[in-house]
């Protein structure tokens, strides 16, 4: 295997991990006990989103679970609960399983849910509430639901042309998004996807699963012949499933065991055996997920080369792990570690992918003080007050001249003012714009499931001020709970009974 090669040279021979002190570790972080196969955190230079276990073990209804939603993230940080999305998006009558955003076009978001459809927003759109996708991906038909449709993970590619996706039969996709085409399709019998990455810059497809021995594999396809892999490894036996990771700029595979502490890391080739072991990351804590953070956000003067965060259920933890590349000279920007990489402005619009136009994404310079322009242009995603006066704070000065210290606090100090009364005004107290969220039921497609009472969006209650008080409103949630299961046995009784009855007349009639 390939890790058994001790001759392959590289420069990121001697990486190593190494996790963040307690000092600067999350602590009392009830991290959520769902069993889905999730990253359950997102990072990005500025916030950490963590998803967290609600009260009574998951029974409190906070959000309606097919809906998806778009939040407002105040710079200052969040200093209250935030309780209204600034976008609703209303098309799934399932629970949505995956969200991704795509990599190049601006306010363009895919979505997967239960209800095997995979749809993609321009979440630009007007209105707090959007109920039509801009694209139908994937979708069932009279009914059927395969296995081939509810999928298990997606992954655009450097322009986002492709996507390519693992469904719950096991099997490698690759679409066309945008017209919702089924380009290649895996045959292997020797390998039952689990999860899929693009590998860019290398032109190839990496998934990870099990083999029919329940061993955990890596596997290198080629995307434009699923037919046979070009490379494929047996890693142990654990039963967890493994998430990658991928770093284009310095071509390191990371693969972190859901259930496990160990994160072993790789670095991938064009050329054969393909995949070279580098170092393996172990801690006595196990993992629920990981989140990852932008290469823009790393210390690039320590030679940080990658951070995880890793939710360690057992122990109510957020803990940083950063991977460094050992140099002589520290505190000194090392070009070969950090090439030009990928930003965070867009390089084109949804209506302008959306009508055929593929751009690569725009690159940027980690040196400190580096700036890179925009070869496409500024692509504003919306102009809101919020962008405007974030871009005030941190670019303008006194007519034209250079931010001071005294200047920078009195903008930052208006802008705080600024943004607190915007808070006030946008996350008020009235909901009363959203009583249109439930569908109406006689205007619904034929395909959509009828969506219940209990998918309106809860009122906006004060928290009980007395232990009587939150009594009373648990044993009423456990009563609601209660009948909720009995309607639910009766309409699967009720479903059993149809399915007989119209085997029965089946049988009669032959």
């Amino acid at each position: 295997m390939s890790w058994c090669s001790s001759f392959h040279r590289s420069k990121f021979r001697h990486v190593f991990g190494k996790s963040s002190s307690k000092d600067h570790s999350y602590n009392r972080v009830p991290i959520t006990r769902s069993v889905h196969d999730n990253h359950y955190c997102s990072a990005n230079p500025s916030f950490i989103a963590v998803v967290t276990e609600c009260a009574g073990g998951g029974s409190f209804l906070v959000l309606p679970v097919h809906h998806v939603k778009i939040w407002d993230i105040p710079i200052c940080g969040v200093q209250q609960n935030i309780t209204k999305a600034r976008k609703t998006l209303i098309g799934h009558c399932r629970r949505v399983a995956i969200i991704e955003w795509h990599p190049t076009a601006v306010n363009l978001l895919l979505s997967s849910a239960y209800d095997c459809k995979v749809l993609l927003w321009d979440v630009s759109q007007a209105g707090a509430v959007i109920r039509q996708p801009v694209r139908v991906v994937l979708t069932p038909v009279h009914y059927r639901y395969p296995s081939e449709a509810l999928l298990l993970s997606v992954s655009f590619n450097k322009d986002g042309s492709r996507l390519a996706v693992t469904s719950k039969d096991r099997r490698v996709r690759v679409l066309d998004p945008r017209a919702g085409k089924i380009l290649q399709v895996s045959s292997s019998k020797t390998h039952r996807a689990n999860k899929v990455l693009y590998i860019g810059g290398l032109k190839m497809l990496l998934s990870t699963g099990s083999s029919p021995w329940n061993h955990r594999q890596i596997v290198l396809w080629d995307p434009e012949d699923l037919s046979e892999p070009l490379y494929e490894e047996d890693l142990d036996g654990s039963a967890g499933v493994l998430f990658p990771f991928y770093d284009p700029d310095t071509q390191m595979l990371y693969l972190a065991g859901k259930g496990d502490g160990t994160i072993r890391c790789y670095e991938l080739s064009s050329e054969k055996p393909y995949v070279s072991f580098l170092t393996e990351y172990r801690s006595p804590l196990p993992q629920k997920g990981l989140g990852v953070m932008p290469k823009r956000g790393l210390d690039v003067r320590s030679c940080e080369v990658f951070r995880f965060y890793r939710l360690v259920a057992v122990s109510d933890l957020v803990e940083p792990l950063s991977m460094f590349v050992p140099r002589k000279e520290s505190g000194v920007f090392q070009e070969d570690l950090y090439p030009m990489t990928a930003g965070n402005q867009a390089a084109l619009t949804a209506q302008e992918w959306l009508q055929g136009i593929d751009r690569d994404p725009v690159l940027m310079s980690l040196k400190p003080e580096a700036r890179v322009e925009n070869p496409y242009g500024e692509v504003s995603p919306d102009k809101t007050q919020l962008g405007q006066m974030s871009s005030l704070r941190v670019q303008t000065g006194p007519v034209g001249g250079p931010v001071t210290n005294s200047y920078q606090y009195r903008v930052e100090k208006d802008f705080l003012r600024e943004q607190l009364a915007y808070q006030d005004a946008k996350y008020s107290f009235n909901v009363s714009d959203l009583s249109g969220w439930q569908p109406d039921e006689t205007q619904s497609p034929l395909m959509a499931y009828c969506c219940t009472p209990h998918c309106c969006e809860p009122e906006e209650n004060p928290p009980p001020k007395a232990e009587t008080e939150l009594l009373k409103a648990f044993y009423r949630q456990q009563e609601e709970i209660r009948d909720l299961k009995e309607e639910l046995q009766h309409r699967d009784m009720r479903i059993a009974q149809l399915e007989q009855q119209m085997k029965t007349r089946v049988r009669t009639a032959l």
